[in-house]
């Protein structure tokens, strides 16, 4: 049975030099009006927990929440699903400082630059802004993590950083946990005190 996933991986292989017609089908059929164009897949873990987390089901809405493997990946799905391709409604978070990847792929595919919004940082650190350090501490704790947390905080290489700047790079040090963290920092969110790049992302959808 066709499904969101099922698109998300026909256009993957479409952008990898595969055939088109597998992904238009798939769109006509799902009736995908939007593309959420994210940079990896702990920032796709953190939009779909998010949309749960206010009662939505955004593959239902016609809404792809797709990761493209690295910001530099922009340009090429840009142009595959804007109006030069699938003509879907394009949009997107991103890191500072991968910004200008995303300025210059939506002008390139003619999509509107206001669909896009920007983490000051990243999206851990502004997950962690939000939440507070000792929360994000707290949820370390509840998901077995206290020990290996522990022993990355004794590294001499964190002793000059700030909270949280360490607790921002150590969601990144082992494979899988930003994203299984981007959907637990997600659902621990009071919904008021949701970080504006996302709460903007998600309105806009």
């Amino acid at each position: 049975m066709a499904d969101m996933a099922s698109f998300r991986d026909a256009v993957a292989a479409w952008a990898a030099g595969g055939p088109e017609d597998p992904a238009r089908d798939l769109a006509e059929r799902l009736s995908v009006r939007t593309a959420v164009l994210l940079e990896g897949a702990s920032d796709a873990a953190a939009v779909d927990a998010l949309a749960a987390h206010h009662g939505r089901d955004l593959a239902t809405e016609g809404i792809c929440v797709l990761p493209m493997g690295g910001a530099t990946n922009v340009g090429r799905f840009a142009g595959l699903l804007g109006p030069s391709g699938l003509d879907l409604r394009l949009t997107g978070l991103c890191d500072a400082r991968e910004r200008g990847y995303y300025v210059r792929a939506l002008g390139r595919a003619h999509a509107s630059p206001h669909d896009l919004f920007v983490c000051a940082a990243d999206l851990e650190d502004e997950l962690i802004r939000a939440l507070g350090e000792e929360r994000v501490a707290e949820l370390i704790e509840a998901e077995g993590d206290l020990r290996p947390l522990r022993t990355f905080l004794r590294q001499p290489a964190q002793r000059d950083r700030t909270a949280r700047q360490r607790l921002r790079r150590f969601l990144g040090t082992k494979k899988g946990r930003k994203i299984h963290y981007g959907r637990v920092l997600v659902e621990a969110l009071d919904p008021a005190r949701t970080p504006a790049p996302l709460a903007g992302l998600l309105a806009g959808l």
